[in-house]
């Protein structure tokens, strides 16, 4: 990525690349074939990411975080992409949603979520509500002033298992213009609450190590300060953040497609077919440069939505534009980049299929490109009364 750095920014990525190549890259292999990240290796990843201040990078400083503007937070982010989210999942970026704590709220779940002394799920997709997030079955009714919590989550991930769940949940059907709709309130839930079943769930083949988790909730009693933010506002205050969000998975998207082309151009620069390099060859030549014009410009649409973030201007839809067209950049740098490599990039002891199977993932998770297509489409049309 080309842009004018700051002295501070440049120091920043000099410091975040420096520790992922001490911490990170010589661990790949190892979690990918165990699947897992041994406990005694996250722990050591999270303690030197807070030594180094990198942990909670995103949070600002009056919580403990380290305050980072989004101009260099997507520093992070993109070289984050270039590695294992298994490993580098453990440099906690607590979920902001968390900054909605109140009261009692702050000392119980968010400041600890910035000293690394407690992790949070982010529990919004279900069974059958996954891109369809109406289709909610999990319910909290009334009780007094309490709320009786019912239901499941599933797809639910982190890098260990965590010590409460943001949950969101059906509290109750509102009228609007577009006709009745479910009204979704968060709640903070600890791990431990009776009717509160956590467990891990299936393994994916994409960032193999980072773990998925099921949530089962059965009449769990929550208090009144276990709303996170105001009932049933909890969708309007999971897309005050969601949004961001998607920005930074395309801009680790762009961190890995770098990866990839820089192994694929010297792949095609070294290895000869017919006495000359393959790269020479129009097949393979202008597959990297199409690799090159699509990076170019997906690292330019992360950057323009990055500006626009941190001038408080950034639309849904923009966001939408830069996690599809990024994460779709990155399946095809990364299939032709196996193309290019031939039958060695799909073998175990080359980092290409790794790359190839991690990528995949990209398309689907924080809204699938389906998603942020409607997303891009319904801003078109609506002005237009559509």
């Amino acid at each position: 990525m080309d842009i004018e750095l700051s002295h501070e920014q440049r120091m920043l990525l000099e410091t975040v690349q420096g520790f992922l190549e001490q911490e990170i890259y010589p661990h790949e292999e190892e979690v990918d074939r165990l699947g897992r990240v041994p406990l005694e290796l996250g722990r050591q990843i999270e303690k030197r990411a807070i030594d180094i201040g990198l942990f909670a990078a995103n949070l600002p400083e009056s919580v403990g975080g380290g305050g980072l503007d989004y101009q260099s937070l997507v520093l992070i982010e993109r070289e984050f992409g270039k590695t294992s989210h298994a490993l580098h999942s453990w440099i906690a970026r607590p979920a902001e949603i968390l900054m909605a704590c109140e009261g009692d709220q702050v000392e119980k779940y968010l400041i600890p979520c910035a000293k690394a002394e407690k992790r949070e799920l982010f529990a919004l997709t279900e069974p059958e509500a996954g891109s369809d997030i109406m289709s909610m079955k999990t319910n909290a009714r009334r009780d007094g002033e309490d709320w009786i919590l019912n239901g499941s989550k599933h797809f639910i991930s982190g890098p260990v298992m965590p010590d409460f769940a943001i949950v969101f949940a059906v509290t109750g059907m509102d009228e609007t213009e577009r006709g009745r709709r479910k009204r979704i309130t968060a709640f903070l839930v600890d791990v431990g609450t009776d009717g509160f079943d956590i467990s891990e769930g299936t393994r994916s083949v994409s960032y193999r190590g980072y773990l998925t988790f099921q949530l089962g909730f059965s009449d769990v009693r929550l208090g009144p300060g276990q709303i996170l933010g105001e009932e049933g506002r909890g969708l309007e205050l999971s897309g005050k953040w969601l949004s961001m969000n998607r920005v930074w998975v395309g801009a680790s998207c762009c961190g890995k497609a770098e990866r990839l082309f820089n192994l694929a151009s010297e792949w095609a620069a070294t290895r000869k077919q017919f006495g000359q390099p393959i790269g020479k060859f129009q097949a393979t030549g202008f597959k990297l440069a199409d690799m090159a014009v699509e990076l170019k410009a997906a690292d330019l649409l992360v950057m323009d939505a990055v500006s626009k973030g941190d001038r408080g201007k950034m639309s849904d839809s923009d966001a939408a534009m830069v996690k599809l067209f990024c994460s779709e950049m990155l399946n095809r740098t990364a299939d032709n980049t196996v193309q290019i490599y031939g039958g060695m990039g799909l073998m175990e002891e080359m980092p290409i299929q790794r790359l190839w199977r991690d990528s995949r993932l990209e398309r689907i998770w924080d809204g699938t490109s389906e998603i942020q297509r409607h997303i891009i489409s319904r801003a078109i049309l609506r002005p237009l009364g559509a």
